[in-house]
């Protein structure tokens, strides 16, 4: 079993990431670290960059939390990369962060919260930052 978390480089991915951690320790389980973009985009902000992940990698090891990263850009959301992973792999757990966002957001933007709440057949731990 593993516990996945969707991480983006903001206040948002660090509380998610924060709350992985803990329930890692907790299950005993090794985390996965998925960070997404759909490459369709000069500036991606939800892409972190080389130096984020390895702060992350570094942090996971000082914890001594077992653990992967994965970063796909594949032209695919965030939801659909997260979903298709929880249905081949072990995932005990996802975590992710959420923010409030506006009824007409939702609307235009769609919810990959949302997505990921309704379509993965395990528990989603939703986060938001402090």
């Amino acid at each position: 079993m593993t516990v996945l978390v969707g991480y983006v480089p903001s206040a948002l991915g660090e509380a998610a990431l924060r709350a992985a951690i803990e329930q890692a320790r907790f299950r005993d389980e090794p985390l996965l670290v998925v960070n997404t973009s759909r490459g369709d985009a000069y500036v991606d902000p939800r892409l972190a960059q080389d130096h984020d992940l390895d702060r992350v990698a570094r942090e996971l090891t000082a914890a001594g939390v077992p653990h992967t990263i994965r970063q796909l850009v594949r032209g695919r959301d965030a939801a659909e990369e997260i979903v298709d992973i929880v249905e081949a792999e072990d995932v005990s757990l996802v975590v992710i962060g959420i923010r409030h966002r506006t009824p007409v957001g939702k609307l235009i933007m769609g919810s990959a919260a949302q997505e990921i709440l309704l379509r993965v057949p395990c528990p989603v731990l939703a986060v938001k930052a402090d």
